[in-house]
């Protein structure tokens, strides 16, 4: 049923790239990589243009698998996707939410996990766009300058770059992140003891 849904979709083209990228941040259960990818194959001269539809198509259905979250909660997630998904998705929102919306776009967990959970989670949705913003530029657009570089050849490299980007991008990530929260850790240590110290 998935393959005919994607076939329907194909034949539309770009618009039908839309279509699915906008599902694909809500309830569709195929990654919208598959068919970015198909459509990239029949005409590599338009990869950038998918590459683009695709990319904002995905970020406009981003807050409404947020409001789904926050309104259905938890449940729907069961539901609808597989349990090693959501149950992945949710240790790294709860180790860092900010970290999980990042590498969850390189990863093969469907986005809509991220968005889904971001909601039942009440992370705050403009963080939600604003990392999903720069995690899913990466992965479309590496498709999308592959195929438009280099043509048909391309199908045998983008599930490698993705592997590669996963591989370089997410030890860069948790870092940075590891990083941020040791000098936010330092920062709020500062206050607390020159507050202490104001106090006596």
């Amino acid at each position: 049923m998935v393959q005919s849904i994607l076939d329907f979709l194909t034949e539309f083209g770009i618009w039908g790239l839309m279509i699915h990228s906008f599902a694909d941040a809500i309830i569709f259960p195929i990654p919208a990589f598959f068919l970015q990818v198909s459509l990239s194959m029949i005409d590599p001269s338009s990869a950038l243009w998918l590459a683009t539809a695709g990319y904002f198509a995905c970020l406009l259905g981003t807050p409404i698998g947020y409001f789904l979250g926050k309104s259905v909660g938890n449940s729907v997630l069961y539901k609808m996707l597989k349990k090693e998904w959501v149950d992945s998705a949710k240790a790294m929102f709860q180790k860092n939410g900010e970290a999980a919306i990042l590498i969850g776009s390189f990863t093969p967990i469907p986005f809509k996990v991220f968005t889904i959970m971001s909601g039942c989670m009440n992370f705050p949705l403009w963080k939600l766009i604003g990392y999903a913003a720069i995690g899913r530029a990466v992965k479309f657009y590496a498709v999308g300058f592959l195929f438009y570089f280099y043509g048909r050849m391309a199908d045998g490299m983008v599930h490698n770059v993705s592997l590669y980007i996963f591989l370089i991008a997410v030890p860069i990530l948790l870092i940075a992140f590891l990083v941020k929260n040791k000098l936010r850790k330092n920062r709020e240590m500062k206050q607390e003891f020159g507050y202490e110290k104001n106090g006596e």
